[in-house]
């Protein structure tokens, strides 16, 4: 057998593969599923389903109990952004309305594929002219038709997960430009540092975080209870931190001591700015 195709069978996913990466992606898009559910869309013995599902559930990915199976974003997997969108939605619409205060007329700005960063998105149109770069499609759908928004993709291979593109070709279109603002998510913050889930997404963020002359952090309190694998940058190395009230006064003392500008959302009226 020729060598080129015996590597590329050693690689090739198996049956069990595809059908453990089909049940995490069904499990992270809706958040929980019952388990007959899974039987049924798939065609296997409820026997097969539940080892695939004690192997996933050892993984971190998820957890099963009472015949539903529920998700778990952990340190090695990223939630799909159906799963995101649903977390801190109060939070994270009252972070975007601080970032958006920090927008002028006429400036480029980054967003990646961040949830909060899509409530920052919708608000958008009401700063025309504006540029935006995004890697997430979602940002993409919603600004495609918006006059006013001149809109750059960073192109790349297609992240179904997370909606986002990544990769070299994505790489390559941010090292050449240039833009005003950042405006950076993070699944996790650990003492003081962000962490990913995803390393290719990582090598995206950093080449945003380069490209953007101010970088703002908006991560809602729930971020700094999480764990991730992969670490990004320091909170230190931002402009500003928006994150919402429900951040604890550990955390407060953390961001100030790094001496980055702290801003505050109230969910229910009003901000709090803590430099």
């Amino acid at each position: 057998m020729d060598d080129e195709i015996e590597a590329k069978l050693a690689v090739s996913p198996t049956k069990q593969d595809l059908r453990r990466d089909a049940i995490t992606e069904r499990v992270l898009e809706i958040g929980s599923v019952r388990i007959d559910t899974l039987v049924d869309e798939l065609g296997v013995s409820r026997m097969t389903i539940h080892r695939d599902l004690d192997a996933l559930e050892a993984r971190g990915v998820l957890r099963k109990s009472r015949g539903v199976v529920t998700a778990v974003a952990s340190s090695l997997f990223e939630a799909s952004t159906d799963y995101r969108l649903r977390q801190q939605s109060v939070e994270k619409r009252a972070i975007a309305k601080l970032a958006f205060d920090l927008i002028e007329p006429g400036e480029a700005i980054v967003l990646d594929d961040s949830t909060t960063g899509l409530n920052l998105a919708e608000l958008l149109p009401q700063k025309e002219p504006l540029t935006v770069i995004t890697n997430f499609g979602r940002v993409l759908d919603m600004l495609g038709s918006k006059r006013g928004i001149s809109l750059v993709s960073t192109g790349g291979e297609y992240y179904q997960l997370c909606d986002a593109y990544k990769g070299n070709l994505s790489l390559s279109a941010l090292s050449q430009l240039s833009a005003d603002t950042y405006f950076m998510s993070t699944p996790a913050i650990s003492n003081g540092v962000c962490f990913h889930q995803q390393p290719e997404l990582i090598q995206v963020k950093r080449a945003m975080f380069k490209c953007a002359k101010k970088r703002v952090l908006i991560a809602d309190h729930t971020k700094f209870s999480k764990r991730a694998l992969y670490s990004m940058m320091p909170i230190r190395e931002f402009d500003v931190v928006i994150s919402d009230a429900a951040l604890s006064r550990e955390h407060v003392t953390e961001i100030r001591r790094s001496g980055v500008r702290l801003i505050i959302a109230k969910t229910r009226s009003g901000k709090t700015d803590i430099s």
